[in-house]
């Protein structure tokens, strides 16, 4: 078994495995869910150490191709690093997939055959298929299948997820800094699809129409997009996303009857402005602590209230996984469904068809 805690490190070859040995002391939290991370790279070092760190979760190892670098991060937490796949798998309950989009498939098929639950980062696969049927896989297996879209969260979004949400208008923007680092994949598939998802958890509508373009600035791929979502509900949705800013920008904004709502998912920050009518206007709901001021707008018999909520600054990540393991522990529906996954997946790969059309004639003119 591996669930022990070491108190000193060294790396030992032993059978199918490399473990990281020490003084071991017996596990005695059964309730303790035992994870693994396949992934070892910027973003799976996150998941490891979160695991490493939570009550509920055992992190009995780590698996990347590239041993070396699994080696390290197992001995800087404490567990142990496999050199197959197959062996880590016969060990755990959960893991987080943190590879290349483009072995999401493959991998995750593995894991899921294994009959362990599965978190996979986003985007869920390459394809609308290859996504399906790892939802088809899943749902055969009893085994939850959540995809890390991670911005669902996000302390600014959960802080207005409680509010009669009916937005007619949405406008995000996701600009980010050049980094080699995810330029794998088109800037929709590593930027944009995390605003998409967001949209369309809020909207309950089916989409009607998609306009889009792009262009490549440094890499061969698209640097900077932009996309229209029409809905059948009306509601429109304006997305740009570019990874060549100059600096760091993660806003968007809901316009719906009555109110308008701002969020910044970079700050964490949240701010309401609401249209009331001043008979329905009370003292009690003015010296709520969330309700910072208002804006008189008197000679329209109405006036409007500007909120700025109270948000606690918490690691989305931790949260993430948190309810991932929750909704293993429970058997329950995750916050972020393989379905859900598979949605923004399909519509971000029409957005980047939509756009390459749009770069096909900006050749030919």
């Amino acid at each position: 078994m591996f669930d022990c805690f070491l108190s000193f490190y060294y790396i030992s070859l032993k059978d199918d495995h490399c473990s990281i040995g020490g003084l071991c002391f017996r596990n005695q939290n059964m309730n303790r869910i035992k994870t693994g991370v396949i992934g070892t790279g910027h973003l799976g070092r996150f998941h490891a150490k979160v695991y490493s760190q939570l009550d509920g979760a055992e992190l009995v190892g780590v698996y990347d191709i590239d041993q070396d670098k699994a080696k390290k991060l197992a001995i800087e937490l404490g567990t142990n690093c496999f050199s197959e796949l197959d062996q880590l798998l016969k060990k755990i309950e959960a893991a987080s997939l943190v590879v290349p989009t483009s072995s999401h498939f493959e991998v995750g098929k593995e894991i899921l055959e294994s009959d362990v639950h599965l978190l996979i980062e986003k985007p869920i696969a390459q394809t609308v298929q290859q996504a399906e049927a790892l939802i088809t896989l899943a749902k055969e297996k009893n085994l939850t299948l959540q995809v890390g879209h991670i911005e669902r969260f996000n302390p600014a979004f959960l802080a207005i997820e409680n509010l009669k949400l009916n937005p007619k208008f949405i406008e995000s923007h996701r600009l980010a800094l050049f980094n080699p680092r995810g330029t794998d994949v088109a800037v929709v598939l590593d930027l944009m699809i995390h605003d998409i998802d967001l949209i369309l958890s809020l909207v309950k509508s089916e989409l009607r129409d998609i306009q889009a373009a792009s262009i490549s600035v440094i890499t061969e791929s698209e640097d900077i997009a932009n996309a229209r979502l029409t809905f059948e509900n009306g509601t429109v949705a304006n997305i740009t996303a570019s990874r060549i800013s100059a600096n760091n920008m993660r806003k968007i904004r809901f316009f719906q009857k009555n109110s308008y709502i701002s969020l910044d998912l970079l700050r964490k920050e949240a701010e309401i402005y609401r249209l009331v009518d001043l008979k329905d206007y009370s003292l009690k709901e003015e010296e709520s602590s969330t309700i910072i001021g208002k804006i008189p707008t008197e000679q329209i018999g109405k006036t409007i209230l500007y909120e700025k909520p109270k948000i606690e600054d918490r690691d989305m990540l931790t949260l993430e996984i948190s309810s991932f393991l929750e909704a293993v522990r429970n058997r329950k529906k995750p916050k972020v469904t393989g379905e859900d996954g598979k949605r923004a997946l399909e519509v971000a790969l029409k957005i980047i068809e939509k756009s390459s059309q749009h770069r096909k004639g900006m050749k030919e003119i």
